[in-house]
């Protein structure tokens, strides 16, 4: 059935499409991080695994939070790799680890402030276009969590 919330059908599908572009780009930051995860070693190694594992965590919530919102909105949450990699304005580098550990950071942060300004886009669709305030509130929320991971990344640079 339907959600009937008082948002016009071809905005709730407006809506989902890009709530399933979010999806797909907490995926393939959450995949990154992961393998940077599994992947850093020497200098700062331990305090670096650390990190990498408590910011994919937090990715991971936000995925299974981002899916369901899909779903409340009335659509299909998208879920194979290939619908993640097609939709996702981030891109991945198989087969390839940065050199230094600092190059991870550095390529974290850059997604998660490419994700940052993705998301403060849509807020102003979602606020402006569709008139879905609970989706533009639950997508500040995102951004909060993404500017706070960027800033953690962002102090290992003078």
């Amino acid at each position: 059935m339907k959600p009937n919330i008082a948002i016009a059908d071809k905005n709730l599908t407006a809506i989902c499409k890009s709530l399933n572009e979010c999806l797909a780009d907490a995926h393939i930051l959450y995949f990154k991080t992961r393998k940077f995860h599994w992947n850093v070693s020497g200098d700062n190694f331990m305090e670096l695994h650390k990190l990498f594992e408590s910011h994919y965590e937090q990715i991971q919530e936000a995925i299974d939070e981002i899916a369901e919102r899909v779903s409340q909105m009335g659509g299909v949450a998208i879920g194979t790799s290939s619908e993640f990699g097609s939709m996702s304005g981030l891109k991945e580098s198989p087969g390839k680890n940065p050199a230094k550990n600092l190059d991870m950071v550095k390529e974290l942060l850059h997604d998660h402030e490419a994700v940052i300004k993705s998301l403060r886009t849509k807020i102003d669709d979602y606020e402006d276009k569709y008139k879905d305030k609970g989706t533009t509130d639950f997508l500040t929320a995102l951004l909060q969590q993404h500017e706070k991971m960027a800033w953690t990344l962002r102090r290992y640079f003078k």
